[in-house]
């Protein structure tokens, strides 16, 4: 205590008057009080008297004095409620000393400013006076700018502690209470506020910010937009200048064309004088071997007369030993016969005798024998010539067999033959199909479009080139042109026959234009030409997954691509592309089509060519198509080609081989021709002797006939006159039979005689018979080769004068007319460019003039479609893009510059914040200190513990006396002198943090003991003395026991009235 003192005396011997201390307070119809006035020392101010007296009021009205709410008091809701019962209106006039260093605005207030705050049942207002009483200021900034100015802070606890604030903070044994405390004392809450606040505001406007640079976006994404036509344009700038390019190089190339065929027809006249050469050359060669021919054909002529005048006697006197040698052959072969005959007749006559004889003889015994013996004869005889007869016709019937046997072995080598001949024509015809093919393959190399139409598609798209300006709409066609493959040509063939029949097809905007077109196409000669109608507008097609098959296999359209949604449209429309599956195999296709029962599948197509679909109960399977070609949507045509050039190969082999098949079976048909005609002969001499032995055997029946028909009973006297009369016949036959004989050997040794003549005849001529069929044969022989060489020599002549001549005379009319269109086609081409250009360029190899038009054509085309597409011109689109850009560019630099202010207020709020956290982290250090060096003046030592995140505040104090050396955690387990000094220095330790000109209590000492009160007010003066700044204490006790001090100013409140 008597260091406090000494430091007392010191520090009023160098006491200067403080601003912003409080000289006079004044109230006027406040609360209790009618009229009210407190003069206050500069230093310590007592207020006493009993409750009701008003001593809280006048906290209360300071509050209010210095801008405080209603609520913030805890008194009142609003203002009015502090006006007197009974009364209008309230006053609170404070005064406040203006003087010293810290003065504010000594120039307009002077030394003292008067705070008078009026309260009415409907307005308050504040006024600020100077020293002399008059009006100087009346704004709220303006009281806002004198309490910030002195640091008066009346919702501080350190400056104004009321009743509530006491009970709530001072003799509180809550950690978040006392930490509300520390964290109001230390205007740390009021900081966290602010910087929360602060925190909130940013983040609007950070939401601001982002909300200006999204309202821009659409702008931003309109100028990307105008970016993407610009380069679009510069894009159909430089189309147009590939197809100026295209131009020059096509008006060049028609020239090296021609130069490159004027070489051809030099070759070709160069050619053909050579064969020419040739052929003369042959036909000399020919000439000298036909004048050798004649002069040996002269002498062999002239060899052959005189041989045929040698031998011509011969041949004379040959013909006619040959002529008699056959006369008499053939009259013998007569005799012959008929002396058989007539034998054959005696012996029937001899028979029919002893017949008669025998029946004379047996007369009398019986007719009936006679019979029967005759009957056994006839019958053996008839036996015998039918034997003869069977064999000769199973001879006839063998011979028949083995002509029919030949017959239908020659009929089916025909049949063979006629066979082989159609396997050839089908493999000839074969051959020229894919000869025409690879023809066609080689076309769509060159020009991708003629595999969907053909040439009259080149000629139709020509028209409608010359018709473009006609359409609406460009027609878009053939779809096959614009369709290619994702995968490879995996699914070539499969996705031919799904879609195939629209591939060729044409897709127009509307009927006008179907007209149109369906005119170019006949102009063309392109008939029945498929044409689609359908809406170019219409964007690409978006088909949701249930309306597609349900399956792991791909659909059609999944593995086609187009650059034009509008192909893909007509293709998901006209065709169901996205219905129909595409599998590898027969049997997946099966699965898939039929067992599967999928959803939304239309067709099922494999990659061999099988097609297949169910109607309702019907299951259809279609194979392949023999005849179709590969897929015309192949990117390369190259190994097809190499593959049918192969298959061409293999097919000639196969005729080749089908010609010598034929050539073999031709030779074994004319051996059969030859036994055929052979057997036929023998079949025919067969089939006479046949009908001889027929007829024998019908004679001899008919005689049996005859003499069985005869009276078998017939008198002696019957039969004497025949059997001499058949005698007499018999005679005569023998006669004329010796007759005959004589006649017959006459005539065998006529034929005999003649045919030694002959013989020797021939024997004698042998050899110059020889002699000259062999020198006729040499003669005909060398007639041949002249005529072979005649005719070899009328053919090169034919060929040289028809052929070769008519040939040359047109190379070479053809040769002229190139010149002559070289020398146009240069004049135009120069007009266009110089050739240097050209060369410069890298001339135009590799292209020819069809390919190049093809590939301009192609290239006009898509210039008039994207220029359709932008009405603009590019230059009008860059003047709005840079005025857009301009304004944009605005927007965006001001946003700009919002974002870095604010990214430069995040950064000094996250620096003040730092530094919030560090003056937080010192504050509970000094508070510490400030608290340990309060305790130990009785000997007490603590700790005060703060914790920011939970928000709880405890003390901690350890007692001297305390032998176990335990710390109380709760100031609720000390005593309650202890506890109340305890709290005490807690309290001083806070106000020791803080500056305030002046600093108030209200009841601070309501729970204390006598004791406690004691050591609390010496503790609280001797602070307030050495502290410095004015004190208001205000409390119902007695405070007899403070010292008596010239700086400690006692005041007494009246009694409340009864």
């Amino acid at each position: 205590m008597a260091n406090s003192r000494v430091f007392t005396e010191s520090t009023v011997g160098s006491y200067r008057p403080q601003a912003g201390i409080i000289t006079k307070i004044r109230l006027e119809n406040f609360m209790c009080h009618s009229n009210l006035q407190i003069e206050l020392g500069d230093r310590v101010n007592f207020i006493t008297g009993q409750n009701g007296s008003g001593k809280s009021a006048i906290l209360t009205a300071l509050c209010i004095a210095f801008g405080c709410r209603a609520k913030g008091t805890q008194r009142a809701t609003t203002l009015k409620d502090f006006i007197k019962t009974g009364c209008s209106y309230a006053v609170v006039c404070i005064e406040i000393k203006n003087q010293g260093e810290d003065a504010f605005k000594p120039d307009i207030y002077g030394d003292v400013i008067i705070i008078e705050r009026r309260i009415s049942e409907s307005t308050s207002s504040t006024v600020l006076k100077n020293h002399q009483g008059r009006r100087v200021a009346s704004r709220k900034e303006d009281l806002r700018e004198l309490v910030e100015h002195f640091n008066i802070d009346v919702e501080n606890p350190c400056v104004i502690m009321s009743q509530d604030k006491s009970r709530e903070f001072l003799h509180s044994g809550n950690d978040k209470d006392k930490f509300k405390f520390f964290f109001k004392a230390t205007l740390l809450h009021q900081v966290d506020d602010l910087l929360q606040s602060i925190r909130k505001q940013l983040e609007t406007a950070i939401f601001l910010v982002r909300d200006l640079e999204l309202s821009i976006e659409p702008i931003v994404k309109e100028l990307n937009e105008l970016q993407g036509k610009i380069k679009n344009m510069e894009h159909v700038e430089e189309i147009s200048q590939q197809a100026q390019l295209l131009k020059k190089k096509l008006a060049w190339s028609w020239v090296y064309d021609v130069d490159k065929q004027l070489q051809e027809q030099t070759a070709k006249i160069e050619k053909l004088k050579d064969k020419i050469l040739a052929c003369q050359t042959r036909i000399d060669r020919q000439l000298g071997k036909m004048e050798e021919l004649r002069d040996c054909l002269t002498k062999k002529k002239t060899q052959t007369a005189c041989m045929i005048e040698r031998t011509s006697e011969v041949r004379r006197m040959k013909d006619e030993l040959q002529q008699s040698l056959s006369l008499a052959t053939k009259e013998r072969l007569e005799l012959q016969e008929e002396h058989s005959r007539k034998t054959n007749l005696i012996q029937r006559m001899v028979k029919r005798v002893k017949l008669l004889e025998q029946q004379m003889q047996d007369i009398h015994e019986q007719h009936i024998k006679n019979t029967q013996a005759e009957e056994c004869e006839m019958e053996e005889k008839l036996k015998e010539l039918q034997d003869e007869f069977d064999a000769t016709n199973l001879t006839f019937t063998r011979l028949k067999e083995e002509e029919s046997a030949l017959s239908k072995r020659l009929s089916m080598g025909i049949n063979e033959i006629e066979k082989i001949v159609s396997e050839i024509e089908d493999n000839e015809k074969k051959h020229r199909e894919i000869l025409s093919y690879i023809r066609d393959l080689r076309l769509h190399q060159t020009n991708k479009v003629t595999a969907f139409g053909g040439v009259r598609v080149t000629s139709l798209l020509q028209a409608i080139e010359r018709h473009h300006q006609r359409f609406k709409r460009p027609p878009i066609g053939p779809i096959g042109s614009h369709v290619t493959l994702v995968h490879g040509e995996m699914w070539a063939l499969a996705v031919e026959n799904a879609i195939g029949k629209l591939l060729n097809a044409f897709i127009v905007t509307d009927h006008k234009d179907s007209l149109l077109l369906r005119g170019c196409a006949r102009e063309a000669n392109y008939n029945h030409l498929q044409i689609i109608i359908y809406d170019f507008s219409r964007p690409r097609l978006h088909v949701p997954n249930h309306m597609v098959p349900q399956t792991n296999h791909p659909t059609t359209i999944s593995v086609i691509q187009s650059d034009n949604p509008t192909v893909m449209n007509v293709l998901v429309d006209m065709g169901n592309a996205e219905r129909q599956v595409l599998v590898r195999n027969y049997d997946v296709g099966k699965t898939v089509a039929f067992d599967q029962r999928i959803s939304n599948l239309k067709e099922v197509y494999t990659s061999e060519g099988y097609r297949m679909f169910s109607r309702g109960s019907a299951q259809t399977i279609l194979p392949p198509n023999k005849k179709a070609r590969t897929s015309r949507l192949c990117g390369s045509y190259d190994e097809q080609i190499k593959n049918l050039e192969r298959d061409a190969l293999n097919v000639q082999e196969q005729a080749q081989e089908g010609r010598g098949k034929k050539r073999n079976v031709e030779e074994g048909l004319q051996g059969l021709k030859i036994e055929l005609q052979s057997a036929k002969r023998r079949c025919m001499n067969a089939e006479r002797d046949l009908m001889s032995k027929k007829l024998a055997l019908q004679d001899v029946k008919n005689s049996y006939a005859a003499e069985s028909s005869s009276a078998p009973a017939s008198t002696v006297d019957e039969l004497r006159p025949e059997i001499s009369k058949v005698q007499d016949e018999i005679q005569e036959k023998e006669m004329l039979l010796e007759k005959l004989l004589v006649r017959m050997n006459e005539a065998e040794t006529k034929a005999n005689n003649l045919k030694i003549s002959f013989e020797n005849l021939c024997e004698s001529a042998k050899g110059e018979i020889d002699a000259f069929e062999k020198a006729e044969r040499e003669l005909m022989q060398i007639e041949e080769d002249l005529r072979s060489a005649e005719a070899e020599k009328i053919h090169y002549e034919g060929m040289m004068n028809n052929r070769f001549f008519h040939e040359i005379k047109e190379a070479e009319g053809q040769y002229q007319e190139l010149e002559h269109n070289r020398k146009e086609s240069y004049k135009k081409a120069s007009i266009i460019c110089p050739e240097s250009e050209i060369e410069s360029l890298g001339g135009c190899e590799g292209s020819t003039p069809e390919q190049l038009s093809a590939q301009l054509s192609r290239l006009n085309q898509r210039l008039r479609h994207e220029s359709q597409r932008y009405a603009e011109s590019i230059d009008d689109l860059r003047m709005l893009y840079e005025k857009k850009e301009r304004k944009i560019l605005r927007k965006q630099q001001t946003y700009q510059a919002f974002r870095e202010k604010l990214n430069a207020c995040q950064e000094a709020l996250e620096l003040r914040w730092s530094k919030f956290q560090r003056n937080a982290t010192l504050l509970k250090r000094q508070l510490t200190w400030q608290f340990n060096g309060h305790l130990r003046k009785k000997g007490i030592s603590g700790h005060i513990k703060v914790s920011y995140e939970e928000k709880t505040l405890s003390v901690e104090v350890k007692m001297p006396q305390d032998a176990s050396n335990n710390t109380v955690r709760d100031t609720r387990g000390l005593s309650g002198g202890e506890r109340s000094f305890s709290t005490l220095c807690f309290a001083l330790a806070l106000h020791e943090m803080t500056e305030a000109p002046f600093r108030a209590m209200d009841e601070f000492d309501v729970f204390m003991d006598a004791v406690s009160r004691k050591i609390s007010l010496d503790t609280l003066v001797d602070f307030a003395l050495a502290q410095g700044s004015q004190w208001i204490f205000i409390t119902p006790h007695d405070i007899s026991m403070v010292k008596q001090d010239e700086r400690i100013k006692k005041q007494q409140m009246a009694a409340p009235r009864s």
